[in-house]
């Protein structure tokens, strides 16, 4: 075998993640979502129900920010000049 492709196995071994390390990721996403973590029915959700709810969940997330920075894009266009400037100063900060 060549050294190069013994070097490429090598990287791409160490890269591995175990499933004990998949199921610890998978865990842990599911304490950060409010579908999954608020539903106390079931302590047992697959792992890719725990994915797709993640993908939705990002998904709500990039809407909610879109939704409130044209909120605050058309805030900004109806105040004074020296509100906005405030406004803009605390969203710096």
């Amino acid at each position: 075998m060549s050294s190069r492709r013994s070097r490429s196995r090598q990287t791409t071994s160490s890269r591995n993640i175990t499933d004990d390390q998949i199921n610890d990721l998978v865990s842990k996403l599911q304490q950060l979502l409010p579908e999954i973590r608020d539903n106390r029915r079931s302590d047992k959700v697959s792992a890719s129900k725990v994915l797709q709810e993640t993908c939705n969940y990002i998904r709500s997330l990039h809407r909610e920010v879109d939704d409130l920075s044209e909120r605050l894009s058309e805030l900004l266009a109806t105040t004074d000049t020296a509100q906005a400037a405030i406004i803009r100063n605390l969203l710096m900060q």
